[in-house]
């Protein structure tokens, strides 16, 4: 073919998202006769859509100058930022920072009043909102939205508007924000945005309904944003992405092996660009979670490792990981540097669930306690039904750690009730636990056992390895039927106990220190009404915890 067909069937490709076909045929238009810098941008683009950053910058960049030796000084300032937002998001701040000096001074040089001054805006919201600033990141995107209207630019617009959503949401408007992203979804749906532009905006939305724990609004986007893959089926950028989200929500729906088979495509098939090397790290994370659920400790941490690896820091995962393997004082070291890390709350709200099983399970009561009002208050501050039924199992876990069966039976109830109007069949399963445990200690034996039973179908079907045994474990004639409120850590100190070991030799078969031994101790004594370890030893070899 000549220049001229290939440069008419590279428009078409383009125009019918067919980007290998429009990335290849643009490129032998270019080779035979350079491309002006409209059809660039196009070369550029379909590039991008292919993960292939390198080369969507260097269209860009030749692109630029041919705006300015044409003296098209808006569309110059264009190609600036996007090569700005490209450098940006791949980690070259310096360069990123360049660009977007060169786009604003042109501007100021020329005196425009244009669409650009508008794009020109957005590292500034970014570097606001990035910051915790959350007033002045909403007047500037709102500024840009303003400015983006008047120009009729649809692009800035939602750009803007859906950043002012997250910007909302942050100032505690959440219904308000959240309205917001609800209409940004109705319009990115319609096909009126670029496609570049689209694909930003599903992610960072995802993103931000996750991070917000907006349960529906992130399976919704996640559902709208595989059709939009899905009519794209030679697009590379945002794959990587999508199948994180989906295998995400598909773990929460319960469909654990889909899930598991999609974060192994995204890190395995989607690598190329640098949405996917970010989606890479959470691919493995994902992964690793479901092992750990699945009880398959080896495959957890090498999931876990490569997430590491990636940039993704696996916790809580990795931290609740070292508590099934009975490493108590490593988990409780883990979570506790991951808390103390985090300073905003619903990033201290991933992992104050964590922090409050691994507390109890190390005997510190008072620090499960206070973790878990932590995570009510930011499930109240935050408006989120995720968060209120993770919060109403913490609870109701410390409750029953105390000794407060009937406030352990009403917040199982609440997590319970929660999780099933959620559709989260596992978390659903461990508040039924919870509630039987509650129930156990009321003196309701049959009703526990009907939740247990309940629970264990749910497990058995998830595959749940250590939930079922866990469970298996507390049914009528159980080993675990009667712990008198003792922990699975705590019978094991009493047996040690039983068995004469002190503190120190406790303390080295279970790879824990003395002085969690000694707070175990002290537990292990009120909830048994004794003051001894002869009289504990004692209560134990009477009824059978020994």
């Amino acid at each position: 073919m000549d220049a001229n067909t290939d440069l008419a069937r590279g428009r078409a490709c383009y125009a019918g998202e067919a980007w290998s076909e429009a990335f290849e045929s643009l490129s032998a238009a270019d080779g035979a006769a350079a491309l002006g810098p409209d059809d660039l941008e196009l070369l550029a683009r379909s590039a991008y859509m292919l993960g292939r950053d390198e080369e969507y910058v260097a269209g860009l960049e030749r692109s630029h100058a041919m705006w300015l030796d044409a003296g098209d000084v808006p569309h110059a300032v264009r190609c600036a930022f996007w090569i700005g937002h490209s450098m940006l998001f791949r980690g070259h701040h310096v360069r990123a920072s360049g660009w977007f000096s060169v786009g604003e001074r042109l501007l100021k040089a020329e005196g425009l009043d244009c669409v650009e001054r508008g794009y020109l805006l957005i590292p500034l919201w970014l570097s606001q909102m990035g910051g915790g600033d959350w007033q002045s990141g909403h007047a500037t995107a709102a500024e840009a939205a303003e400015i983006g209207e008047r120009f009729g630019d649809a692009d800035l617009v939602w750009l803007a508007r859906d950043e002012q959503g997250r910007a909302l949401v942050n100032l505690g408007r959440v219904h308000e924000g959240l309205r917001l992203v609800d209409e940004t979804l109705v319009i990115v749906e319609s096909g009126a945005l670029s496609p570049i532009v689209s694909g930003i905006v599903y992610c960072n939305t995802i993103v931000f309904c996750r991070d917000l724990y907006a349960l529906g609004h992130e399976r919704e986007w996640t559902d709208a944003l595989t059709r939009w893959c899905d009519r794209q089926p030679q697009m590379v950028a945002h794959k990587g992405l999508c199948l994180v989200h989906r295998a995400e929500v598909l773990q929460y729906g319960g469909a654990w092996p889909a899930a598991l088979d999609e974060a192994r495509r995204a890190s395995e098939r989607f690598t190329q660009g640098v949405l996917n090397q970010i989606a890479c790290g959470q691919a493995f994370y994902r992964q690793g979670e479901i092992h750990r659920l699945r009880g398959r400790p080896a495959e957890a941490e090498n999931a876990y490792t490569e997430a590491n690896r990636c940039g993704f820091e696996p916790q809580p995962g990795f931290a609740l990981l070292r508590l099934a393997q009975g490493n108590d004082e490593a988990a409780a070291a883990t979570i506790r540097r991951a808390v103390a890390e985090r300073t905003r709350e619903l990033e201290r709200a991933a992992l104050l669930a964590a922090y409050v099983e691994i507390m109890l399970a190390a005997g510190d009561v008072d620090d499960a306690a206070t973790a878990a009002g932590q995570l009510s208050a930011i499930a109240e501050h935050q408006d989120s039904d995720v968060l209120r039924a993770t919060a109403a199992y913490s609870l109701g876990s410390v409750a029953l750690a105390k000794g407060g069966a009937t406030a352990g039976l009403t917040a199982g109830r609440r997590s319970w009730h929660g999780w099933q109007d959620l559709e989260v069949p596992y978390e659903a399963a461990r508040a039924r636990v919870l509630v039987a445990l509650a129930c156990r200690s009321l003196g309701d034996e049959d009703t526990a056992a009907l939740e247990l039973h309940a629970a264990r179908e749910v497990f058995a079907e998830l595959e749940a390895g250590p939930d079922l045994a866990r469970v298996d474990s507390l049914a009528p004639g159980g080993p675990g039927m009667e712990t008198y409120g003792l922990s699975e850590r705590e019978l094991e100190v009493l047996r040690q106990v039983v068995g004469g070991a002190s503190n120190r030799q406790i303390a080295a078969a279970l790879l824990i220190s003395e002085h969690t031994v000694a707070r175990h101790l002290q537990n292990i004594f009120g909830k048994l009404g004794v003051s001894s370890r002869t009289a504990a030893s004692t209560f134990a070899l009477e009824h059978g915890l020994a």
